[in-house]
């Protein structure tokens, strides 16, 4: 069921009935080993939208995520506001990686994933039904209920993705990251998961982070796209402002100042 929406305070927000608003990165900044990745980086991410990431290779992309997950230390602030314009308790994160590292030859199953990130259950145990039926409800989610008993390494790059989203959403998050998450998975698979993550953001009223290589899904799904660029975001808007923005066009070689109708004129025609 869709969460019921209240608005902000204090801005254009809306927050659902988790009680988080909007997640406000204020003046954030990186340094890894002396050098600086990251500087002066200011992003307002609202409830309930999908907000795209992109920007060249090595622009700092991944480093943002994992420091919001507090895997790297930053500067500046990470504020997580309720719908009184309130700081919060550090909401529940989901994450899924670009990739993820597994030996072919291991006979760890879907459902053994699942059991070892939740309980303390060694994976040699059967399962009780229960743990099953929950599992299989997660997987639901994504598409993916079907692949519950199958190898890990049996699977291909987009089932292998659809089961590491599933398990970023168990239990359902207040913010959800995913780092380049279709990185290498066909264009049939590409569009599957952004529309699953797009259902997801609607059914759930999610916050979504969300780093990209993929620019024509990103104008198609995207409440909101952020460029980072020369170590700082240089513009944020909506999918037309930025992908009309000169830095933009001149980074990626593209001009998509013609793909979004000018005004509500244009969207009727």
């Amino acid at each position: 069921m869709k969460m019921k929406h209240h608005k902000c305070a204090n801005s254009e927000c809306n927050t659902c009935e988790c009680g988080l608003c909007c997640t406000k990165i204020n003046h954030f900044g990186v340094k890894r080993s002396g050098i600086e990745i990251l500087k002066d980086v200011n992003l307002h991410i609202h409830c309930g939208d999908l907000t795209a990431i992109i920007g060249p290779n090595g622009a700092g992309k991944s480093t943002l995520l994992k420091a919001i997950l507090g895997e790297i230390a930053h500067t500046g602030e990470l504020q997580f506001l309720d719908a009184k314009d309130k700081g919060t308790t550090r909401p529940s994160m989901g994450y899924v990686p670009q990739k993820l590292e597994l030996d072919s030859s291991s006979p760890t199953s879907v459902l053994d994933l699942f059991v070892a990130a939740h309980t303390n259950i060694p994976i040699w145990f059967t399962y009780p039904k229960k743990i099953r039926e929950r599992v299989k409800e997660s997987l639901a989610r994504t598409h993916g209920e079907h692949l519950i008993n199958q190898r890990l390494g049996e699977l291909s790059g987009g089932e292998l993705q659809r089961v590491l989203l599933a398990l970023a959403l168990d239990p359902i998050p207040h913010l959800l990251l995913l780092d380049e998450p279709v990185s290498g998975i066909d264009q049939k698979g590409l569009k599957l998961f952004y529309e699953t993550v797009s259902i997801l953001r609607d059914n759930y009223d999610l916050s979504i982070i969300l780093v990209s290589h993929d620019l024509n899904l990103v104008a198609e799904y995207a409440d909101r796209v952020a460029f980072i660029n020369n170590k700082t975001i240089e513009c944020c808007g909506t999918p037309q402002e930025v992908f009309s923005n000169p830095n933009v066009i001149q980074t990626f070689g593209l001009d998509w100042s013609n793909r979004f109708p000018r005004d509500e004129k244009d969207k009727v025609e």
